[in-house]
């Protein structure tokens, strides 16, 4: 089969590699039809992510078609479309039966392990340990273009982001970063009943973006008063809720500043390099910080809302490309700015 391979810090190769194969009684074998690029990716091309070894297949995330099961899988069959996410869960040990399977402990205490710690879903097919307790099927009526992006980005702006960050009825919530994560959260949010969704960035595409899909203003960080437009939205006070998206200590240094005593600062952005916390500052307002790793569990809740309209995730998915194409698919979005791109639908 054909496969993005890592090779190393910054490098790539679209290589032919042994067809992913059931190795034991638990896993089944995806047909990838349909995939996408995150910004961990990029991450773990940045060198970020140093336990990802040379030799790995790339992605966390796919749409597919069951062509193979263990002897132990009952509840799945050959044929069977269903949904690869990011995070795997073996169901059973104490971290997935305390709905964290990011922490399962089966699978080496972190449940993402595609494109990780094992091969990934950036190939022509992918094994999938615990099939039955990992994917979700997928009724006909949610086309790939939808399912794709709960693989992560919508389940990681959702759950690290507005449901971490306690996001509550009158809130005012700023989402400082309006990339595909950003995005996830500002269309979320509302569903909690935050009064005011503020998104902050360095894009006005992307704010324009944002105010499409459930912000009630945009603020651009390239105007330096851009902080005390966003006081000037919260009577002086700051906002409630912070949901950090980009994973840099810049802008998680510029969420402490707008947040309100009492506050709450949801980080949701991959952070590469260390931060210095002002814990000297925080604890005498009351701050609550809160940081983690998607662990998924909303998956089933965001597909009822792709039914009933609430939710489009569709949109993120603004440049298309074949499978063969993958490699360009990466220069694509690793300049996401100059090509106007949010989210790649990489097809068979």
């Amino acid at each position: 089969m054909k496969a993005l391979v890592y090779q190393g810090e910054g490098r790539t190769s679209w290589d032919t590699v042994p067809d992913a194969t059931v190795q034991d009684s638990t896993d089944i074998v995806v047909q990838v039809d349909t995939t996408t690029i995150c910004g961990t990716d990029l991450h773990i091309l940045k060198g970020d992510v140093p336990a990802v070894k040379p030799g790995t297949i790339l992605g966390h995330e796919a749409v597919g078609t069951i062509v193979d099961v263990g002897s132990s899988v009952t509840s799945l069959k050959v044929g069977d479309r269903v949904l690869v996410p990011a995070i795997t869960s073996c169901g059973s040990c104490v971290y997935c039966r305390r709905q964290m399977p990011s922490h399962c402990q089966a699978v080496g205490g972190i449940g993402w392990i595609f494109g990780h710690l094992i091969d990934g879903t950036q190939a022509e097919y992918v094994r999938v340990p615990y099939g039955e307790t990992s994917v979700h099927k997928l009724a006909e009526d949610i086309p790939d273009e939808q399912a794709i992006f709960l693989a992560d980005i919508f389940p990681t702006g959702f759950e690290m982001g507005v449901r971490y960050g306690k996001v509550k009825p009158g809130d005012v919530v700023a989402v400082v970063g309006v990339g595909p994560v950003g995005l996830a959260a500002v269309a979320t949010a509302g569903l909690y009943g935050a009064a005011k969704i503020i998104a902050v960035g360095r894009s006005q595409p992307r704010i324009d973006q944002a105010l499409t899909m459930g912000a009630t203003h945009g603020i651009t960080t390239n105007d330096p008063d851009w902080k005390a437009q966003v006081m000037a939205l919260t009577d002086g006070l700051g906002v409630d809720v912070v949901i950090e998206a980009v994973g840099v200590p810049q802008t998680l240094g510029d969420a402490f500043s707008i947040v309100r005593p009492g506050g709450h600062v949801a980080n949701a952005g991959v952070h590469g390099t260390s931060f210095t916390l002002p814990i000297e500052d925080l604890w005498i307002q009351n701050i609550t910080f809160s940081t983690g790793l998607v662990d998924g569990v909303t998956v089933p809740i965001l597909l009822d809302l792709i039914r009933a309209g609430r939710i489009h995730p569709e949109v993120m998915g603004t440049h298309s490309f074949v499978l063969d194409e993958i490699e360009k698919a990466y220069e694509v979005f690793s300049d996401s700015p100059k090509h106007g791109c949010l989210k790649t639908v990489i097809r068979r």
